[in-house]
């Protein structure tokens, strides 16, 4: 009786506590809650075999069981619950899977044959859009400066004109005032002189604007700088100017000897007339030649030791029609460069000159020919 008693309580309370394990762990899962019971339960799972007795194995392998059926039920109720609306709108799938399969093969054409087309189109009229605009903008500057430039030409050209003329109209008037009048022969040369200075500039505003024909040929800069010195020798020696020959090569180079020879006279005569003005004391100018370290080019260096250029006009001196001295016409220096630019080379004035002014002029030297001579360059200029 006690025996049979004991062991049939003992199964008795194995089950119920198997059924209220589970019923437990279900409720926990649901609620998200701890309890005492599983915490115990844990505890026991997490022991080695040897160290349980027979009612906690029972118990464990209950809970392991209990969980693999919670498991099953779970997944049946989720794959319940998506099948359901597809039973139900089982006629209309065929039809979505095809729209959707469309949707898809076209999006993929569409990325992979039109795409690249349509974006390529596209970024084709942005840039043609924009370089018209540019193009636009620019035509519209240049034609803005273009106007500027003929408005500043009109007017210094009035005003290099206007001036002798009206000098020289008022000479005339004293001249024919008093027929008599002692000084009416330095009136007349007045008067010329003034007209002489209208046909320069006349003349320098031809060269200026008309297009020549350059008469390419091997040249020697030393023989054009001293057929331009030859020029002024007269009033080189009646200014009484100390002029020193600074040559450290022919300057053998290939261009048109007499526009070369022009722009010497151009920057002679500019350091004679500066010298002559200021009436400077050991007025001297230098007149220097050579060629680059790499033997490609020539320079020429021509400097005085006069007032020098104002510092405002620096920067303008090779404009048209910007003169730094009285009676100047302005387009001598934008002559010279005009003409030494069309001989690929450049003309620059010597900033770091603290008196006097000093040109430099760099022209291409001439390609190797047969026979073609000079001495090897020997320097940089001063």
């Amino acid at each position: 009786m006690n025996g049979a008693w004991t062991f049939e309580g003992v199964a008795a309370l194995r089950e119920r506590d198997i059924e209220e394990a589970g019923m437990h762990e279900r409720t926990e899962r649901s609620c998200g809650r701890g309890w005492r019971g599983r915490e115990e339960a844990a505890s026991i799972d997490s022991l080695d075999e040897a160290l349980l007795d027979e009612d906690e194995r029972i118990a464990r392998d209950a809970r392991q069981l209990a969980d693999r059926k919670v498991a099953l039920y779970r997944d049946l109720v989720r794959a319940s619950l998506i099948s359901l609306p597809l039973l139900i709108f089982i006629p209309f799938a065929g039809a979505i899977a095809l729209v959707w399969f469309g949707v898809k093969l076209g999006r993929r054409a569409f990325r992979l044959y039109y795409e690249p087309g349509l974006r390529e189109r596209f970024v084709q009229e942005e840039v043609a859009r924009r370089v018209r605009s540019r193009v636009s903008d620019e035509r519209r500057s240049l034609e803005g400066e273009h106007l500027r430039s003929l408005e500043q030409l009109s007017a210094s050209i009035a005003h290099e004109i206007r001036n002798p003329i009206t000098a020289a109209k008022s000479l005339v008037q004293q001249m024919g005032e008093d027929p008599v009048h002692p000084d009416r022969s330095e009136y007349a040369r007045l008067a010329l002189a003034e007209l002489e200075r209208v046909e320069r500039s006349v003349s320098h505003l031809l060269r200026f604007g008309r297009e020549e024909d350059r008469r390419v040929a091997p040249l020697v800069m030393e023989d054009v700088l001293e057929s331009a010195l030859e020029t002024f020798r007269e009033r080189i020696a009646r200014v009484g100017i100390d002029v020193r020959r600074e040559y450290d090569s022919e300057g053998c180079l290939e261009g048109d000897a007499e526009q070369l020879r022009r722009v010497a006279i151009n920057l002679l005569g500019n350091a004679i007339d500066a010298l002559e003005e200021a009436r400077t004391q050991d007025a001297t100018i230098r007149v220097g030649l050579g060629e680059s370290l790499a033997g490609d080019a020539v320079w020429i260096r021509i400097e005085d030791n006069g007032p020098g250029v104002d510092v405002a006009a620096s920067d303008r001196i090779f404009e048209p029609f910007v003169s730094t001295r009285t009676g100047g016409t302005g387009l001598g220096l934008a002559l010279c460069r005009k003409i030494v630019e069309e001989h690929g080379g450049g003309i620059e004035l010597d900033r770091a000159r603290q008196a006097g002014t000093a040109i430099l002029v760099t022209l291409p030297r001439m390609r190797a020919t047969a026979g073609a001579g000079g001495s090897a360059g020997r320097g940089e200029p001063r």
